[in-house]
């Protein structure tokens, strides 16, 4: 059967002040009445049932995703004593999914994209599953660019192989690439073998484990200690235990990078990560100015393609302005440059270094 194991356990630095570390990105409503979280999980109903859904959460945010998501059983929700990246979310993961269900597949989602065409979606997710019935098949989601992208990692292909599951074609993986600059992102657009890196897999949970005892035997040491634990009332206990011991290392470059047999399947769906205030600004309808205004209370004159975003109540007024996010909370203002706004982390950085200022955060 197909599991989701959804990734929840960021801080979401690049939207301070409104993503904080006691209420991070995943959990806000940004683009409707729905959190993003709950967004992921409603998206993927079709295909995959409440008792199916598995979150991988920081510790301290195990209560917020029970609030949020009720009907996922909290057996499924898993508390992360300590961020280790994203490969021992995974091995931890799979390893639960392995003992409930051994046959079982698993689909891999972070919590906080934003995904349009949720048909299309779901029929891209369908044929990745027949894919990984294959064995040793790892597969991965990657998204047909439509311009050169610097803020994206990108999947090359072999333009010269070719499946086809579910009507959808399939390509075998050549490499992975880092972010590029912008003369190298523009070469990847050109050859047309080249896809971002949407950071969403499916493979059975056996298959991933195995690589894990091929590519990571570190990591595979610890899967064998959990693995007893699993169902008993010492599973937290192990739990932890199990990510004290890995090394911080992400599923990308620990195995997709190094492992045989990774395929990829292209998804022409509405995609968006959803990385930074400029995200927000390009997604969201805007005025006649181009300024894109979520507050009840604010004026403009001569201010163009700006973000405003609050809901105080206090009147926001730009004038002679362009290409600025204003993001007010209760207890914080944001003023940058939109083309800027990845560096908001690096505010975040230095306030949480403070003790008078780190509570803002």
């Amino acid at each position: 059967m197909l599991h989701a194991v959804i990734m929840a356990g960021g801080s979401g630095t690049r939207f301070w002040p409104r993503s904080t570390e006691a209420h991070p990105k995943q959990f806000l409503n940004i683009f409707g009445d729905r959190t993003m979280l709950q967004d992921t999980v409603d998206r993927i109903k079709p295909l995959v049932s409440a008792d199916r859904v598995w979150v991988i959460t920081n510790d301290k945010y195990v209560d917020l995703v029970q609030e949020q998501l009720p009907d996922v059983p909290a057996s499924n929700i898993v508390g992360e004593p300590v961020g280790k990246n994203t490969a021992p979310c995974v091995a931890a993961a799979a390893t639960l999914i392995r003992e409930k269900d051994p046959e079982g597949t698993m689909v891999v989602l972070p919590a906080d994209h934003l995904i349009g065409k949720p048909k299309t979606f779901l029929s891209v997710l369908e044929a990745a599953q027949a894919k990984a019935q294959e064995p040793g098949a790892l597969v991965t989601i990657g998204i047909k660019p439509d311009h050169p992208e610097t803020g994206y990692g990108y999947i090359e292909f072999d333009s010269g192989s070719s499946d086809k599951k579910e009507g959808h074609e399939i390509k075998k993986v050549n490499q992975f690439r880092e972010k590029p600059d912008l003369e190298t992102a523009k070469a990847f657009i050109d050859s047309g073998n080249f896809l971002w890196n949407s950071g969403m897999f499916i493979w059975k949970a056996s298959t991933i484990l195995e690589k894990f005892k091929q590519h990571l035997p570190t990591i595979f040491d610890e899967i064998k200690k959990l693995k007893p634990a699993v169902g008993s009332e010492n599973q937290k206990e192990a739990v932890n235990t199990f990510y004290y011991g890995c090394t911080s290392i992400s599923i990308d470059y620990g195995i997709m990078e190094q492992a045989d047999s990774v395929f990829v399947v292209p998804g022409s769906f509405e995609w968006n990560d959803v990385g930074s205030w400029r995200a927000v600004y390009d997604l969201r309808s805007k005025d006649e100015e181009g300024n894109v205004i979520q507050t009840d209370t604010s004026a403009t004159a001569d201010a163009k393609n700006n973000l405003i975003q609050s809901d105080s109540g206090k009147m926001i007024a730009l004038v002679g302005v362009e290409n600025l996010a204003v993001v007010e909370t209760d207890d914080a203002i944001l003023v940058c440059d939109l083309d800027s706004s990845q560096g908001v982390k690096k505010v975040v950085n230095k306030l949480r270094k403070d003790d008078d200022l780190k509570h803002f955060v």
